[in-house]
């Protein structure tokens, strides 16, 4: 599933309701392809209830808390301003919300981009990185996530797919998500 508007910013939203005993941790994993152009976290002051990924957003509660944010980059085997943040040579910044509570890559080896699905390098796996995406593929416990809250909450947990320009110029569809919460 991808986004349900051909509009910039965020669909898709899914909602997932905790057990009665509350949560404290919240894990997973999520599969998503690249389609033609993301930009990973190029768009600046954005807050999280806005388009501030192309990619996923995982929060919970109402207003939004950030649990995980799944990005989508441009390439990883040639420097962009529109790559992942943690690429070599990157000059973008995360939003200070999300920390270091995320995941980023790419799924074109090309040099150049197309307008097509790239189906041959599953996003956030760690796997078929390229040069410039080393520091991205290697981050520990990759493709699961984890984060511990600072609290026991009975918050549901929402996913959203986020992109900042219009569908038919980037989108980030989502193959799996696989979500456990203690």
């Amino acid at each position: 599933c991808g986004r349900l508007s051909s509009s910039a910013g965020c669909t898709a939203n899914i909602y997932f309701s905790p057990p009665d005993k509350g949560y404290s941790q919240v894990c997973g994993r999520m599969i998503g392809y690249q389609q033609y152009s993301p930009d990973a976290v190029y768009q600046t002051g954005k807050t999280l209830d806005q388009d501030y990924v192309d990619g996923i957003s995982l929060t919970h509660g109402s207003p939004r808390q950030h649990v995980w944010t799944f990005a989508a980059g441009r390439h990883h085997n040639t420097a962009s301003s529109y790559n992942c943040p943690c690429t070599t040579g990157q000059p973008q910044s995360l939003p200070s919300f999300v920390g270091e509570h995320y995941f980023c890559e790419s799924g074109n080896s090309e040099s150049s981009i197309s307008n097509k699905l790239y189906t041959s390098d599953p996003l956030w796996d760690g796997d078929g990185c390229g040069s410039v995406e080393e520091d991205c593929c290697s981050v520990p416990g990759l493709p699961w996530f984890h984060r511990v809250l600072t609290f026991s909450t009975t918050d549901f947990l929402e996913l959203r797919i986020c992109a900042d320009e219009v569908r038919s110029n980037e989108d980030i569809p989502v193959e799996l998500y696989e979500i456990y919460v203690n």
